[in-house]
């Protein structure tokens, strides 16, 4: 008798054998950037209510009066040191609020704010190489995404991928840094995956929720790995098993998915850089609406609605938001989104927190509608299309359309880019200066040569 492939097996497995020798060299320079990008998020993310709830939390339940001691980690928004569970709890929070971070499209998950902050608590706490740091980064994204990917779209109609499949993200990048042998890492899954958690309701109230995902799967996945390094013991199928993930998660999984090309194809070079500060299934339309603005000189005044041509997943997600009352709410309303673009031709951090609510803002916000199209739905998710229509009030209409937005691996921001990015996130923060962050990019940009990963901020 023959039996079928143990999936969660395999990718256990690839997790806990991947050596820094067996990724590409583009890829682990592709890694430095993401870790540059998702610094400069976290970085943004101070002052954010829901980032300073939980950073206050952390530090309350953490070592009180302790001096900086060795395997300490850095929570980033505070300069503080804490245990790296806390510490990875404070940072996957403040990295997902200004809607900065980075995207895989074909999972529809947001990989670093999940991986980064377990890497780098890790590294910062058990004194570990750049070399180390990168490897098990990498291993998160390979072992998140494609966890994301196989819980399919169905999944993501109500779950919020990046809070279910990072559990596993997160165990299975802090599981490389710990050592865990295969069987361990295994079980380590099974922890995560149980503990698996992530709801979209919190857009209609506009909730801080969404902070808390990403603070409860990357500390969720820490613990998670920590506990099969001791000999605790999880679900061996907590992925594909009659009674796992997908089973109460998802009607179009698909296991396959979870061991596509391993070693061979590397998901996080298909990661998008997110260049817009709004959630990524505004940006197709965002961009067609720009190409429309700069190819025919299209004034705000002179539109008299647009309507935005989109897959199914952005009228599920987008489509609670649509009378955006606060600002991270706003993010998540395309009416908004494109009414900042014809405002101020970009959609950035300062554009939201000044004008969200300006009235000739809102009313454009009132004009603009989703209505699903065959072609861009069918592509979706492996592509996002974005096609737009606008109409003009003397009756012209113009239509505009883009095959990548801006940030994806073909349309990439170049390093320079996610430079400038990161210093204007610090800016408006006020996390970090100018000269602080200038030396933090330097550092990250290159950190595979470092023998010990260091504090980024707190001296």
């Amino acid at each position: 008798m023959t039996t079928g492939p143990h999936y969660s097996a395999e990718l256990a497995r690839f997790a806990s054998q991947l050596q820094f020798e067996d990724i590409p060299k583009d890829v682990i320079s592709r890694a430095e950037d993401l870790l540059v990008d998702w610094f400069a998020s976290t970085v943004g993310g101070k002052g954010s209510k829901p980032v300073e709830i939980i950073t206050q939390f952390a530090q309350a339940m953490g070592p009180v009066s302790q001096p900086a001691i060795a395997g300490s980690a850095e929570i980033i928004v505070s300069r503080s040191l804490s245990s790296p569970f806390l510490a990875c709890l404070a940072n996957a929070a403040a990295s997902h609020v200004v809607e900065q971070d980075d995207v895989h499209n074909g999972s529809v998950f947001h990989p670093g704010t999940i991986v980064f902050p377990a890497a780098l608590a890790l590294a910062q706490a058990k004194q570990l190489s750049g070399h180390e740091f990168l490897t098990a980064a990498v291993v998160g994204y390979e072992v998140g995404i494609r966890v994301g990917e196989f819980l399919g779209r169905s999944h993501y109609k109500i779950f919020h991928t990046t809070g279910t499949a990072g559990t596993l993200a997160a165990a299975a990048t802090v599981g490389r840094l710990l050592k865990l042998n295969p069987q361990q890492m295994l079980h380590a899954f099974g922890s995560a995956g149980t503990q698996s958690a992530g709801l979209w309701e919190f857009l209609r109230d506009a909730a801080d929720s969404k902070q808390l995902h990403t603070a409860h799967a990357s500390a969720t996945g820490l613990m998670s790995a920590y506990l099969a390094q001791a000999g605790f013991t999880g679900a061996q199928k907590i992925l594909e098993g009659v009674q796992g993930l997908a089973a109460g998660t998802s009607t179009d999984a698909n296991p396959e998915k979870l061991i596509d090309r391993l070693g061979s194809r590397w998901c996080l070079a298909e990661t998008s850089f997110k260049y817009h500060a709004s959630c990524r299934h505004t940006h197709p339309a965002a961009d067609a609406l720009l190409q429309v603005i700069q190819k025919h000189a299209v004034k705000m005044a002179y539109i008299d609605r647009i309507e935005t041509l989109v897959h199914q997943g952005a009228i599920d997600v987008l489509g609670p938001a649509s009378d955006a009352t606060t600002l991270h709410q706003s993010k998540f309303s395309m009416g908004t989104v494109l009414a900042l673009i014809c405002k101020f031709q970009f959609a950035g951090l300062d554009e939201f927190a000044k004008h969200f609510n300006d009235p000739e803002i809102c009313a454009l916000r009132n004009r603009v509608s989703m209505i699903l199209d065959p072609e861009v739905d069918k592509a979706y998710p492996q592509r996002w299309i974005g096609k737009v229509k606008v109409y003009l009030k003397n009756g012209q209409v113009y239509e505009g359309r883009v095959d990548e937005p801006k940030g994806d691996p073909g349309n990439t921001l170049t390093r320079a880019e996610i430079k400038e990015k990161a210093l204007r996130l610090a800016a408006f923060s006020g996390g970090a200066t100018e000269s602080e962050m200038h030396d933090a990019i330097a550092l990250l940009f290159d950190i595979r040569r470092v023998n010990t990963v260091p504090f980024i901020l707190s001296k």
